[in-house]
């Protein structure tokens, strides 16, 4: 008895601790790994000495009916504090998992009963399934499940009923009046639950997936638009150095008469600084070029004049290749969206302190750094990405995330020495 009873306690311990490791794949935490893994041994030791009474108190039986709240439960509010989601994401999220995890442990205890196999390879089988479950929920799932969740900060609080309904429905039908390893019924009542069961979250990840597509064709239609507003502003600028290049060669007659004149008169003098003025009016209607690809200049001059025009000083140094290696328009947007940022962030600064810093270069590789002062506290996530404080905030970094993603690039946000930067490397 006391052999059985450890075996049950060390398949409770790991069913939690790989539960764990499934809700923990699409999470970001707050906290550094020592920190997290502190509490992890606290929760462990939580769960093995609650579910040693229970197995001492009603055998597995009372474990099976009192899991949710001395296991479960506790794992769900242990996670939410530790992590950056919502309250409704969370309950979706963790409680989906633990349904999961209870169905799949359920599902290979039948099967290694039915065919009388050992209790150590129930374990190997479960252990093969959970990591099994970890990876792919990491590797395909966690980025467009986090963008989702960012993308759509609201209206989760629907979704929830469906996990918690269908685990408290298969706790219920589970263990009582008995246990369902005990009654075929039972059993019965429980598989079946996963016909509907899979149906609902088909129908949800449905709809999930048509708002993330929806946010793709939105990102597709900025990247347009963005081109197209550059577009515009270069054909704006050419029209007014056209129409300037038309007044100077209208005034450079009168000039040349007026020099000439001058000239004829032997007032040398007068002539050299009448023309030094006209040379220095010609500067002055000088035209700014930042770099040859036209777009990224459109854009580099469209944010530079903003900035200057509500107070921010501009330090720029801009040196790139006449080719990019990788789409100008989608190198565009995360240029545009840094720049954004970063004149937002001035605004909250006296006009004294507003700054913005831009380097960008072409060899050995592109490589960008936008950085402006920062006063305030800035929240990273665990991937060192910026948290967005206000709801509607955060779209520009999934933006430049996704380029990274689709470009191979990598980027970095930090905050150091009250400068926030962003830099990037393509």
């Amino acid at each position: 008895m006391m052999t059985n009873m450890m075996f049950l306690l060390l398949r409770a311990l790991l069913i939690t601790i790989m539960t764990l490791g499934m809700m923990a794949s699409l999470t970001d935490f707050r906290f550094g790994y020592r920190k997290l893994l502190c509490v992890l041994a606290a929760y462990c030791l939580w769960v093995s000495c609650s579910s040693l009474v229970l197995l001492r108190l009603g055998g597995e039986l009372l474990l099976l009916r009192l899991f949710y709240l001395t296991i479960s439960l506790p794992a769900i509010l242990l996670t939410y504090w530790a992590a950056n989601d919502t309250p409704a994401q969370a309950v979706f999220n963790y409680t989906t998992q633990i349904m999961v995890s209870a169905l799949s442990a359920s599902m290979l205890r039948w099967l290694t009963d039915s065919f009388g196999l050992s209790g150590t390879v129930n374990l190997l089988l479960m252990c093969a399934f959970y990591l099994t479950a970890i990876y792919l929920e990491w590797r395909f799932l966690r980025q467009p499940f986090r963008t989702l969740i960012q993308v759509i900060p609201a209206r989760w609080g629907v979704l929830t009923l469906i996990p918690c309904v269908f685990c408290g429905y298969l706790i219920l039908v589970a263990a009582w009046p008995g246990s369902y390893l005990d009654n075929m019924a039972q059993r019965i009542y429980v598989y079946t639950a996963v016909i509907p069961l899979v149906f609902v979250y088909i129908a949800v990840f449905k709809s999930l997936l048509d708002q993330y597509r929806t946010q793709m064709e939105r990102q597709s239609t900025m990247l347009l638009m963005v081109q197209i507003s550059a577009l515009k502003e270069k054909l704006q600028r050419v029209k007014e150095v056209e129409e300037g290049i038309r007044i100077q060669r209208h005034d450079l007659r009168h000039q040349l008469q007026a020099v000439a004149e001058l000239v004829a008169r032997g007032d040398r003098e007068a002539a050299l600084d009448f023309l030094d003025a006209a040379r220095k009016r010609l500067d002055e209607r000088k035209e700014t070029s930042w770099c040859r690809p036209p777009v990224l200049d459109a854009v580099f001059a469209s944010y530079f004049d903003q900035a200057q025009r509500q107070g921010v000083r501009v330090e720029a140094k801009i040196a790139l290749p006449d080719t990019l290696p990788a789409d100008e328009g989608e190198l565009a947007i995360v240029l545009a969206n840094a720049l954004e940022n970063a004149i937002h962030a001035n605004l909250e600064l006296p006009r004294e302190q507003r700054n913005i810093r831009c380097k960008m270069v072409g060899t050995p590789s592109i490589m960008l750094e936008v950085s402006n002062p920062c006063t305030g506290a800035v929240l990273f996530d665990g991937e060192g990405l910026p948290v967005a404080q206000r709801k509607g905030h955060g779209l520009g970094v999934q933006s430049i995330c996704a380029f990274c993603r689709k470009n191979g690039a990598t980027c970095q946000f930090d905050l150091t020495d009250g400068w926030f930067r962003f830099r990037l490397v393509l």
